[in-house]
């Protein structure tokens, strides 16, 4: 297993803690000015129990990424609750719950190629890109007055994923959103 600074976790990484394997489901870097330093507020959902956990992790410290197995796929369709996804190698396909993919569903499109963890020839998590491109569906029109630097306004994409926008984004305007943290990057 590698090592890696607390710094370098992201959403969707998998870490040893514990002697189990953890997905991370959102990760903040803490800066708490004069006491103490700068932390990593982890929260984390074990792959096995589904039991999640919030961690402060100080930045220095190293924690263990889960060896896994990274398999290309790509993104094909929604059927109900499960989201069907075709190995690129060997055209097999895989069915996993929107459970599974918890907070990251709203970044997937049909087509969208992506990273499968496997442990153990098991999948125990994704790996998305680090920015997506949506489309969006539903957004307050412009506000007279409004400048480009000082509001923003929440914009549905379509894959449901609401989005703080500044006020000259439109509807059905294309958005770069970053799947780190789901916030708007730029418009396209």
């Amino acid at each position: 297993m590698a090592k890696v600074l607390a710094t370098e976790i992201r959403v969707g990484n998998l870490i040893e803690w514990d002697k189990r394997i953890w997905r991370v489901l959102k990760c903040y870097h803490v800066h708490v000015g004069g006491r103490g330093g700068a932390f990593m507020q982890v929260e984390m959902k074990d792959i096995e129990s589904g039991t999640k956990t919030n961690q402060r992790i100080r930045t220095e410290e190293k924690v263990e990424r889960a060896v896994v197995e990274p398999r290309e796929m790509t993104f094909l369709y929604q059927e109900g609750n499960d989201y069907i996804f075709m190995d690129k190698e060997t055209y097999e396909q895989l069915s996993l719950s929107q459970d599974f993919l918890e907070g990251q569903s709203e970044y997937l499109l049909p087509n969208t190629d992506i990273l499968v963890n496997f442990h153990h020839d098991r999948p125990i998590g994704v790996q998305l890109p680090s920015s997506v491109i949506l489309t969006v569906v539903d957004t307050e029109p412009i506000l007279k007055g409004a400048t480009a630097t000082s509001s923003y306004k929440p914009a549905t994409t379509e894959t449901g994923l609401v989005v703080m926008v500044p006020s000259f984004v439109l509807q059905g305007e294309k958005i770069k959103v970053s799947t780190d943290n789901g916030e708007y990057i730029e418009r396209i």
